[in-house]
């Protein structure tokens, strides 16, 4: 059976799916296989793992003519087209659990990263010959007493919650569901989206991109943040109206924002790069060692199984 690998990703997949007796191949780069290529070296493949650059669309669907599963090597699927997928009687996996702890590592990271000014700081001692100390230079906000507010208290948004927690935050979150266990363990309180917007001295974006959530955080609801708030985003782009929280941040509406997605990805707002009060980051939320080859190990398990006439280890 024949497998195609959208990129080279650590791990080496396609020497593993070869050593378990697949016909596996790999388009031989980091950067994004083109299209028609993409749409070639699937047509015949029992199954493929994508990365979310690919467009895993209607006609992409319909072009392939063997595929049994679609491996995406993300914990977001918004690339693909889950429902068309499903009258296709193709598999769609992703890669959750072990991208969470590395994921809010970075969130915790942006959101120190803003209330210290830690961006601003490293960017003046690297033109700079000696540290010209001030009384009132670069002041930050401290965390303890802080209220964070969760948006999407998932698995990714509550390892988040307890690493600040353990700086001193109080936690709200916004949730469809309420997370009793959560709750009990570090306090936190379930509330409105508007609530939290209005009581959350800093704000953490943690939601699968969907019909529902594109623009949530919408111009409206942005301007229900405190004037000395901080916003981060780990999740999609989109899931923030990016120039509706940009002007906040001209008109210093808000303390700051950091960003490790971008709405219009790959493609960056070049105004976000103009300004002091953002922290930006590229993408890197699951980018450790670890974190990254237990994502290649995941996506050759649910190849495997499938292929084999199991069930996947984590079906979408």
């Amino acid at each position: 059976m024949k497998v195609f690998i959208t990129r080279k990703f650590p791990g080496e997949p396609e020497k593993i799916l070869k050593a378990e007796g697949f016909d596996a191949s790999v388009y031989q780069s980091e950067e994004p296989v083109p299209r028609n290529e993409f749409l070639n070296k699937c047509k015949n493949a029992d199954a493929i793992i994508t990365s979310l650059t690919d467009k895993v669309d209607k006609e992409a669907l319909d072009t392939f003519t063997k595929c049994k599963v679609v491996a995406n090597y993300a914990v977001g699927y918004n690339n693909i087209d889950v429902d068309y997928a499903r009258k296709k009687k193709i598999i769609i996996t992703n890669t959750p659990d072990v991208l969470t702890d590395a994921t809010a590592d970075v969130a915790a990271s942006l959101i120190l990263g803003c209330a210290r000014r830690l961006r601003e700081g490293e960017a003046i001692m690297r033109a700079a010959d000696s540290i010209n100390w001030k009384p009132s230079f670069l002041l930050g906000l401290e965390l303890k007493n802080k209220t964070l507010g969760i948006i999407g208290a998932g698995r990714i948004g509550q390892a988040t919650a307890k690493r600040m927690h353990g700086f001193g935050c109080k936690i709200i979150y916004f949730n469809r569901s309420k997370k009793e266990n959560f709750e009990k363990e570090i306090g936190a309180k379930k509330v409105s989206l508007n609530t939290l917007l209005k009581n959350s001295d800093i704000v953490s974006v943690h939601l699968p991109l969907n019909e529902k959530t594109f623009h949530l955080l919408d111009e409206e609801k942005l301007k229900l943040l405190k004037p000395d708030s901080i916003i981060v985003n780990t999740s999609r782009g989109e899931v923030i109206e990016e120039m509706a929280l940009i002007k906040l941040l001209k008109k210093k509406k808000i303390f700051g924002a950091g960003f490790d997605v971008y709405e219009g990805e790959p493609k960056i707002n070049p105004e976000l790069q103009k300004l002091d009060n953002v922290f930006l980051l590229p993408h890197i939320g699951s980018a450790t060692i670890e974190t990254r080859f237990a994502m290649s190990a995941l996506c050759v398990q649910n190849v495997t199984n499938v292929l084999k006439g199991k069930k996947p280890v984590t079906p979408v």
